[in-house]
C-alpha cells in the first residue's frame, strides 16, 4: 500500500509518501509545501489542495494519514491549521483514499515508542525506520513521514489477528530496533 501522510499547518505544510509492503517500509517522497506568509489563508488554501492534489496524481496513494488537531491556547492557530486539515480532507475524499487520522501522541508512540517523544526522537527514528541518510530541513517533513509510517504500523497491527504484541514482534522481528 502507498501512503501520504499529511503534518498540517498554514505557512508549512509537510507531506511524507511511503511504501509498505511484506512487512516493508520504503520512502518514496517527502517535503514541505510552503505558503508565502504576506498571502490570505485562502490563497494559502489553495496552494495546499494544489499541491497535495499533484501529488496524489502522481504517487497515486490508496491509504490518507493526518494529524489531529491538538488544544493549543491560541484559537486562531487552531481554526487555521482546521482549514488546512479541512482542505487536506476534502483532496483525500475527492480521490476516493481511506482516510485515517491520529494524535500528535498517537504517532509518536507508534514510531517512537514513546508518546511524549520530542520532534528529534520522532525524527531520528523516521531516518531509521525509512533507512534514509539525509536531513531533513524542518520537522514539518519527518513530522509528515511519521504519520505515514503510524498509519502503516497501525494497518499491519489491525491485519494480524493475534491481538498480542507479544506475537507481532515475534512474527516481525525486523520491525524491532
Amino acid at each position: 500500500m502507498i501512503i501520504i501522510g499529511v503534518d498540517p499547518g498554514t505557512i508549512i505544510t509537510g507531506f511524507g509518501i511511503i511504501k509498505y509492503e511484506n512487512n516493508k517500509l520504503s520512502y518514496l517522497n517527502s517535503g514541505i509545501i510552503k505558503t508565502p506568509t504576506t498571502k490570505e489563508i485562502p490563497p494559502r488554501l489553495e496552494a495546499i489542495y494544489d499541491e497535495l492534489e499533484r501529488l496524489i496524481s502522481i504517487y497515486n496513494p490508496t491509504q490518507f494519514a493526518i494529524e489531529t488537531v491538538f488544544y493549543n491556547n491560541n484559537v486562531q492557530s487552531i481554526l487555521k491549521i482546521g482549514y488546512v486539515r479541512g482542505i487536506s480532507l476534502l483532496v483525500a475524499q475527492k480521490h476516493k483514499l481511506e482516510i485515517s487520522e491520529y494524535s500528535p501522541r498517537e504517532i509518536k508512540k507508534s514510531v517512537v515508542g514513546n508518546g511524549a517523544a520530542s520532534k528529534e526522537q520522532v525524527q531520528f527514528m523516521v531516518k531509521k525506520l525509512l533507512a534514509l541518510q539525509n536531513d531533513f530541513p524542518k520537522f514539518d517533513e519527518s513530522d509528515a513521514l511519521a504519520i505515514a509510517t503510524c498509519h502503516a504500523f497501525k494497518k499491519d497491527s489491525l491485519s494480524h489477528k493475534s491481538g498480542s504484541w507479544k506475537k507481532f514482534v515475534e512474527a516481525n522481528p525486523d520491525k524491532v530496533l
